[in-house]
Order: structure tokens, then C-alpha cells, then sequence
């Protein structure tokens, strides 16, 4: 069993704080049918450390409390959790092209199973929110978050923060 320490503990919580914040003050296009939820740009902090899969997926799961279909409190985390472990599982060799294919699991999970979810709940068309989710998920990791996080990957400083070792992951 792995011990958690207090430095691991707090940037858990202060990861998962992160993606409260920014999708809580920016819930006019966090939720619904067409939704920019500029925090899953954070996702892509799953290639460097599983400890974010952790982070990402209580973020996830406080910021759809307050989401106005209490579902989203199970099936939109279930879709961030979903999309999580497989990005920790291919994206820890690193590589931009790496980081660049890994930003494409939110897209899809998020794509199909929030898009489920809102034909379900709202009857919502199914393949409209499939695209309109997918849409706004690749632009917040796929363009935004890539950019992001290729950028501060190659600040010595930002991964001694984020990971546990402090030693430089392929970005």
C-alpha cells in the first residue's frame, strides 16, 4: 500500500480545489448541453502522476453537486474517471505526440457517456450532444490544455511542484 503523505495529500487537494474553482466560476458554460468546462484542461496533470487521477476525479464529483441534474454527480465523474486512468496508464512515457493522443480520452468519454446522460434526463439529441460535448471538451484539453501543459512541462520548477521525484517527465 502506498503512504500518503502530507505533500501529496495537499496538491490532491489543492488540484481537486482548482477544478471546483474554475468550474464553479465558470458555470455558465461548465454544464449543459453545450459545455466549455475550462478545468478539464487539468486532466492532462494525469500523464504526470496518478495521484491526479484522484484530484481530477473529487474535483469532478464536487463541482456536479452542483450541477442541476444530481445524475451528473455519478455519471459525469464516472466519465472523468473513465477518461483518467487510461490517460496515467499511456501518457506516464511522456512525448507531446503522447500528451496530444491522451487528451483525446476525455473528448470521447465525455463525448458519449455526458452525452447519454443528456438524452436521458433532458432528451436532449443524442449525436448533437455527443458533438457538442466532444467539442467543447477537445478545446479545453485537446487545444487549450496541450498548449498548457507542453509549455509547463519544460519548467523544471512546475514539475519538481507537481510531481513526487521532481525529475523531468517527457512532455
Amino acid at each position: 500500500m502506498e503512504n500518503f503523505n502530507a505533500r501529496r495529500i495537499a496538491r490532491i487537494g489543492i488540484v481537486a480545489a482548482l477544478y471546483v474553482v474554475l468550474t464553479l466560476s465558470l458555470s455558465f458554460m461548465s454544464y449543459g448541453e453545450i459545455q466549455f468546462r475550462v478545468a478539464e484542461a487539468l486532466m492532462l496533470l494525469c500523464l504526470f502522476d496518478k495521484d491526479y487521477i484522484i484530484a481530477l476525479t473529487m474535483g469532478c464529483f464536487i463541482s456536479n453537486l452542483f450541477s442541476s441534474m444530481a445524475i451528473d454527480i455519478v455519471v459525469g465523474t464516472s466519465a472523468t474517471l473513465v477518461a483518467a486512468i487510461p490517460m496515467y496508464l499511456v501518457g506516464k512515457k511522456g512525448g507531446l505526440p503522447r500528451m496530444m493522443i491522451c487528451s483525446l480520452f476525455p473528448v470521447i468519454s465525455n463525448g458519449f457517456i455526458v452525452a447519454a446522460e443528456l438524452y436521458f434526463v433532458l432528451g436532449a439529441p443524442y449525436w448533437m450532444s455527443v458533438a457538442t460535448v466532444s467539442l467543447g471538451e477537445f478545446v479545453c484539453v485537446s487545444v487549450v490544455g496541450v498548449i498548457l501543459f507542453s509549455q509547463l512541462a519544460k519548467n523544471k520548477g512546475f514539475m519538481r511542484m507537481i510531481t513526487d521525484s521532481g525529475k523531468k517527465v517527457q512532455a
